[in-house]
């Protein structure tokens, strides 16, 4: 129930519930842990939240944060003094209560009291997480906002369980028509739809790829060595950090220079070392990549996958060297990859798993 309760965040108009989920919580966890350790069971804890209510006024705090809250706690067992103070956009509250005070039946009676509503104002708006929303709205949950950077979500008491598609993985999609883009040929993915990667086939057809699509499917074809593109990294819809690997792997062998900035993560290029392993011409200024296409192309090494995307660009690096590449740790592209081994097979290409 507490993990429950925990994961309610509630909007600025239901603040007053969150103040009490909040000394509830806080007061049970923390007078147990203090009873534990250093007091008789007897002891007195203090709970003071405070928090910050842009817009509000003394009297809109005092009227809907501060009266409900004293409200709510009076009848928990043993509560001993609710002291309040209330400024412009700020609230503070302390309420002072005996260690021992049942606090499992006082969360059982708020969980039954309070209506929930949890606001987040800075949303991913990930094509994955509109997946996820569609999914739980079928499930009855109450959640606004989807395709959007604020979500509002309405609580309920319980979902119920419901049949539903989960969307195809868009990034294994987007590797598949980044090998044949470097591999040279045709492609057509079908089940997908095309606007969840719509940055990446952008780039691809700067790159040189002929794409066409329609609602649930895209079809590519490659006839020459890809031109070198410049990507940088974002949130979506932008281009997805989860490509940039794959991007440099093509820019190795394309034709001219290329610069790939990543701005999501920090310390995201470790492939690039075993990539340069492989005649790869890649220099890393701050968090940019300089790529100066090798038109000799690449020669086979072994080389250690570092992470899930950084293998998956070894994979597809080795896919066009010379000779026979040896990818260790494979481990890691399993996590977003399932048996892409047999899946580049079906396209034609020599790659097996081995044991050792």
């Amino acid at each position: 129930m507490t993990n429950h309760l925990i994961s309610k965040i509630l909007s600025h108009k239901t603040a007053p519930n969150l103040f009490l989920i909040l000394m509830v919580i806080l007061g049970f966890y923390s007078s147990r842990v203090l009873n534990t350790q250093f007091f008789p069971t007897y002891s007195i804890d203090y709970i003071t939240i405070t928090t910050e209510w842009p817009g509000a006024s003394p009297q809109d705090i005092e009227e809907s944060l501060i009266k409900p809250i004293e409200e709510k706690t009076r009848y928990i067992d043993r509560v001993k003094n609710i002291k309040s103070t209330a400024r412009e956009n700020a609230a503070r509250v302390l309420l002072e209560f005996e260690a021992d005070t049942d606090m499992k039946r006082a969360l059982s009676d708020v969980e039954r009291e309070v209506k929930t509503i949890t606001s987040f104002p800075e949303a991913a708006k990930e094509p994955e997480v509109t997946d996820l929303i569609k999914c739980l709205n079928k499930m009855g949950a109450k959640i606004q906002g989807e395709d959007t950077d604020k979500l509002i979500i309405d609580g309920v008491k319980e979902l119920s369980p419901t049949n539903y598609s989960v969307m195809p993985d868009r990034i294994e999609i987007a590797t598949y028509l980044t090998a044949t883009a470097m591999t040279g040929g045709e492609i057509t993915v079908k089940a997908v739809n095309p606007n969840t990667i719509d940055k990446v086939l952008q780039k691809l057809e700067l790159a040189g790829a002929k794409i066409s699509k329609n609602d649930d499917s895209i079809c590519l074809k490659m006839k020459k060595l890809p031109s070198a593109v410049n990507i940088s990294t974002a949130p979506y819809p932008s281009f997805p950090t989860d490509m940039q690997a794959q991007f440099i792997a093509m820019n190795s062998i394309a034709e001219g220079q290329s610069e790939v900035i990543e701005n999501v993560f920090e310390n995201r290029f470790m492939h690039v070392q075993e990539l340069v392993r492989m005649g790869g011409k890649i220099k890393l200024k701050g968090n940019s990549a300089l790529i100066d296409g090798n038109l000799n192309g690449l020669t086979s090494a072994p080389v250690m996958a570092t992470d899930l995307r950084a293998s998956a660009s070894l994979v597809l690096a080795g896919l066009v060297a010379k000779g026979i590449t040896k990818v260790d740790r494979i481990y890691h592209i399993d996590r977003g990859y399932e048996r892409i081994e047999e899946k580049l097979k079906l396209l034609g290409a020599k790659i097996d798993r081995i044991s050792e």
